[in-house]
C-alpha cells in the first residue's frame, strides 16, 4: 500500500541480488507475477479476504486457479508453491465476517488445483493470526494452548483438511505487538538473547526465554489437541518495524532479526519442535506509506528496505552473525532533488496548523509522532516535514508546495541526523491525476505488499 511503487522488475532483481528465493504476495496482480516469471523464485500467491465469498462457488474458484495459477505453469513461468486463501480472516476485529466462507473457499481452491493437475505440488493454505489460539487465563502456558473457544470446531475442521491435503498451517507471529502498548511486557522477552523473566510452563517443565517460542508452541499444543500434532507450520509473517513507536527503531529491528536468523540457521526449532527448520516469511520487504495506521503509526514502517529499496540496517541473511549489508534496489529513478519547507518569508504563520493537518491527511507524517524518528523538531521543522511529504506524494507538481504562501521549494536538504526528508521515486505506476494544494487529494495506489522468506 504505497503512493509510489517500485517497478516490479526492480523488486524481483533486488530479491535475486540478495539470494532471496521465496516470496509471499497478498494478491495475484499480473504485474508482479509477470516480473517473477522465469526467476525461479518460489511464490505464495494470495486471494484477498473480500474474494472469499466468491470462492465458495466452485466454478469461480476453478476460474481463479486457471487465471492466476495454471496460466503461469509453464517452463519459464512462475514457480507457485502455495495459494493463500484469505489473510487473517478470523481476526476478532472482523466480527465473524469470514467465518462461514473461509473453509469452503479453501476446499474449493484445493479441489480446483487438484482438478488442474497441480494439487501435488501447489497447496492451498490460510494465513491466520496468532489470535486464533490461546491458553486459558487460569493456566497461561504453551502446553495449555487451544484454539479460540468461539472457533474451536471450525479450526479443527480446517486443520484436519490441511493435514489431509498435505498443506501446512500458516501463522503470523508478532513479538513486537506483544510489546506494543503493554508497558509491563519484558522488553528482552521479545528478542532472542535470553531474558531476566523466563516463563516456566508448569505443565511441561519447559522454560521459555522468548515470546516467539512460547507463541509457536502454544499453537503446537492447540494442533495436538485438535488431533493433528504433526501438522507442518509455516510462519507467514514475522517482523519488527523501524518507526512510528518508541520501540519501533532500526536498532531494535536489527537486534530482532539477528536473533531470529541465527536461530533459523541453527535449525534450533522450538522446545516442542526442537532441532527443526522452521520456514519463516519476514514481514516485510518494503515500507508502505499509504497503509492504514489504525493499529498504530508503525504499520507503515515494517520494511527491511525503505520505500525506495535502500537497506535500513545491516542484516546477515545467512544467520552467521556477520555485519553484512543487504543489496539495494538498482536502477531506481527519483524525482528532482528538491524539497518543500516552510517559507521563511511567509507573512503569517498563524494558519500553519491547519495546513500541516491538511498535508498529513494526504501524506505520511507518521515519523512525527511520539517516540518516532522525527519527533522532537520545533513547529517549523514539523511543518516543513509535513509540507515536503505532501509535495513528494504529489510528484512535486506545480502548486503542491505553496499552502497559501506558507511553503516554498528548496534545493537544500532539510534532513537532520535522525529525521530524513525524503525525495520520492519517479515510477510510471505512481503517475496519475494530481490536484493542487490546498484542495488536493493524493492518489493512493493499491500495490504489491511483498513478504520475504529467507532460505538458509
Amino acid at each position: 500500500m504505497a503512493t509510489h511503487r517500485l517497478p516490479s522488475g526492480i523488486v524481483v532483481r533486488m530479491l535475486e541480488d540478495n539470494g532471496i528465493r521465496k516470496v509471499k504476495l497478498f494478491d495475484a496482480d499480473p504485474g508482479p507475477m509477470d516480473a517473477l516469471a522465469g526467476s525461479g523464485i518460489e511464490v505464495m500467491v494470495g486471494i484477498p479476504n473480500n474474494m472469499l465469498d466468491m470462492m465458495t462457488d466452485y466454478g469461480t474458484a476453478r476460474d481463479w486457479v486457471h487465471q492466476n495459477v495454471s496460466r503461469y505453469n509453464f517452463d519459464g513461468g512462475v514457480n507457485i508453491k502455495y495459494v493463500s486463501v484469505g489473510n487473517e480472516p478470523f481476526l476478532s476485529s472482523f466480527n465473524g465476517t469470514f467465518l462461514n466462507v473461509t473453509l469452503p473457499a479453501l476446499q474449493n481452491i484445493q479441489r480446483a488445483l487438484n482438478d488442474a493437475g497441480l494439487g501435488e505440488t501447489i497447496k492451498a493454505t490460510v494465513p491466520l493470526n496468532a489470535d486464533v489460539y490461546n491458553s486459558p487465563p487460569s493456566n497461561p502456558v504453551p502446553s495449555a494452548g487451544r484454539f479460540r473457544a468461539d472457533i474451536t470446531d471450525l479450526m479443527t475442521e480446517i486443520v484436519q483438511f490441511l493435514n489431509q491435503s498435505g498443506a501446512p498451517f500458516t501463522v503470523n507471529i508478532y513479538p513486537f505487538l506483544s510489546l506494543y502498548g503493554n508497558d509491563g511486557f519484558p522488553l528482552d522477552y521479545a528478542f532472542f538473547d535470553g531474558t531476566s523473566s523466563p516463563v516456566v510452563d508448569t505443565g511441561s517443565g519447559i522454560q521459555y526465554t522468548n515470546v516467539f517460542d512460547a507463541n509457536f508452541d502454544t499453537l503446537v499444543s492447540a494442533l495436538g489437541a485438535a488431533g493433528v500434532g504433526g501438522l507442518p507450520v509455516v510462519v507467514g509473517e514475522v517482523g519488527w518495524p523501524t518507526d512510528g513507536d518508541k520501540h519501533a527503531t532500526a536498532a531494535y529491528a536489527q537486534k530482532f532479526y539477528a536473533g531470529l536468523l541465527r536461530k533459523l540457521a541453527a535449525k534450533a526449532g522450538t522446545p516442542l519442535r526442537p532441532t527443526q527448520y522452521v520456514e519463516v516469511y519476514l514481514f516485510s520487504l518494503i515500507d508502505e506509506d499509504a497503509k492504514s495506521v489504525a493499529p498504530g503509526n508503525f504499520e507503515r514502517h515494517w520494511g527491511i528496505m525503505r520505500y525506495d529499496g535502500q537497506p535500513k540496517y545491516p542484516m546477515d541473511l545467512s544467520g552467521q552473525g556477520g555485519n553484512a549489508a543487504l543489496v539495494a534496489a538498482r536502477g531506481v529513478q527519483y524525482l528532482h532533488r528538491q524539497w518543500c519547507v516552510v517559507n521563511p518569508n511567509a507573512p503569517d504563520l498563524g494558519r500553519i496548523g491547519d495546513s500541516v493537518t491538511y498535508a498529513c491527511t494526504f501524506a505520511d507524517c507518521t515519523a512525527l509522532g511520539y517516540g518516532s524518528s522525527c519527533n522532537g523538531m520545533d513547529a517549523v521543522g514539523n511543518a516543513s516535514y509535513a509540507f515536503n511529504a505532501y509535495f513528494q506524494t504529489q510528484n512535486q507538481v506545480e502548486g503542491s508546495c505553496d499552502f497559501q504562501g506558507l511553503a516554498a521549494p528548496t534545493a537544500r536538504d532539510p534532513s537532520t541526523d535522525t529525521c530524513n526528508f525524503t525525495i520520492q521515486i519517479a515510477a510510471s505506476a505512481a503517475a496519475g491525476r494530481r490536484r493542487r494544494a490546498p484542495a488536493a487529494t493524493a492518489l493512493l495506489l493499491l500495490v504489491l505488499r511483498a513478504v520475504l522468506l529467507v532460505v538458509l
